[in-house]
């Protein structure tokens, strides 16, 4: 079974960064797509970004372009996720995800294995 830790979070003010981390502890990250996902205060799950491990390919979503950087470094294991200019409405809880068929989606139905979260809150 694969297990993920995100660490990282905490609390920032507008405009200030943050670097998530996503340690994936079985196995290299050749087979899997990464994703990561947060979850506002009475908010569904909403996918950020995810990294296709095979080809490096990366997708994210429209509010965090030019924002948010996936990358990864195989050798630990372990996924990113560079977060700058943040936003009071970046406020949540963020995790990481594998997707072992490989689709490369910012779904989260799609996504087998989960961390356990990793707060970030965003507030002057």
């Amino acid at each position: 079974q694969v297990q993920l830790v995100e660490s990282g979070g905490g609390l920032v003010q507008p405009g200030e960064s943050l670097r998530l981390s996503c340690v994936v502890s079985r196995g290299t990250l050749d087979y899997y797509t990464i994703g990561w996902f947060r979850q506002a205060p009475g908010k569904e799950r909403e996918g950020i970004s995810c990294m296709s491990t095979s080809d490096e390919s990366t997708y994210y979503a429209d509010f965090v372009k030019g924002r948010f950087t996936i990358s990864r470094d195989s050798a630990k294991n372990t996924v990113y996720l560079q977060m700058d200019s943040l936003k009071p409405e970046d406020t949540a809880i963020y995790y990481c995800a594998t997707d072992s068929l490989n689709i490369a989606t910012l779904i989260p139905e799609v996504y087998d294995y989960w961390g356990q979260g990793t707060q970030v809150t965003v507030s002057s």
